[in-house]
């Protein structure tokens, strides 16, 4: 996996190229964040995806790109004073602590935007054509927005300080992690063409493997360390959020992951070429200790 992590940071740094403008400070914020390291989780999955449907890492590139803007915009929003109010993101101060609220909060609506240009470029539509592309973007648009990620980090504000329903709660983490997976698998099957049956098994995939890694992160947040995680352990239960180790306890939380999991690996019989890398890769973001 490490050349294809490098292969992502070169083209998000192709992307989202450094500048002397005048608009020099947010560039650099969006920057900052992008390119901060990070497992590349959601860009892999669309390479994986698309190759496994018999495209390219070329092909998905784009859009592996589009989802990783996406993810760090959130981040950036969700580290701010009136989110999640933290400090610390991947062993480094964040985003508003570098750059003030102001430019972060900036730095954030200017890779959610820069997500749509890359996605929809020339650069994407040479390679896969508009149609796939902008039926691509669509789908990130979806997931990305009030009835995906937005819905999700809505629902948790206004849970705060509650004791939800498991029901609620798999709604708002469907909305918070497994939405931007499942636009970064389908973008993956719809950059190499693939049929609608594929599409929603990748689709299938993700939400169980977002939910698995939702799960685990609560279960990091209580049993994990800072140093380890790069950031700040202790924030849901300092923000008062139910989480499932809240609403289940660490046993049962641990048994979820495991049972999303394994209906991960099920929803990949549907694909014919060998998917060992998207097994395992299931499997070690279920065991994850960071």
């Amino acid at each position: 996996m490490t050349d294809q992590i490098r292969k992502i940071e070169k083209a998000l740094d192709w992307f989202v190229p450094e500048t002397d403008a005048l608009y020099k400070t947010v560039t650099d914020a969006m920057r900052y964040s992008l390119l901060s390291g990070g497992k590349r989780v959601r860009a892999v999955l669309a390479l994986e995806f698309c190759k496994l449907c018999g495209g390219t890492e070329e092909e998905a590139m784009p859009f592996a790109c589009a989802v990783e803007m996406v993810h760090a915009y959130s981040l950036i929003h969700d580290d701010m004073p009136c989110m999640d109010n933290d400090d610390m993101r991947r062993g480094k101060p964040a985003n508003h602590k570098v750059f003030g609220e102001s430019q972060a909060l900036l730095a954030g609506d200017g890779l959610l935007t820069k997500a749509f240009e890359t996605a929809l470029s020339p650069e994407a539509f040479r390679i896969v054509g508009a149609e796939r592309a902008a039926k691509a973007a669509a789908v990130l648009a979806f997931c990305a927005g009030e009835r995906g990620m937005v819905g999700g980090q809505c629902i948790d504000l206004e849970t705060e300080n509650q004791v939800v329903p498991l029901d609620v709660l798999r709604v708002k983490d469907t909305g918070k992690t497994a939405n931007l997976m499942m636009a970064a698998c389908m973008m993956g099957c719809i950059a190499a063409g693939a049929d609608e049956e594929r599409i929603e098994a990748a689709k299938d995939y993700a939400l169980h493997i977002g939910l698995a890694f939702q799960i685990r992160d609560d279960i990091l947040d209580v049993v994990g360390s800072a140093e380890e995680l790069g950031k700040n352990t202790g924030i849901d239960a300092q923000n008062n959020r139910c989480t499932y180790v809240s609403l289940l306890g660490l046993e049962r939380a641990q048994a979820l992951v495991g049972e999303h999991t394994q209906s991960a690996l099920d929803a990949l019989g549907v694909f014919g070429g060998d998917s060992a890398f998207l097994q395992d890769f299931a499997v070690q973001l279920a065991t994850r200790s960071k």
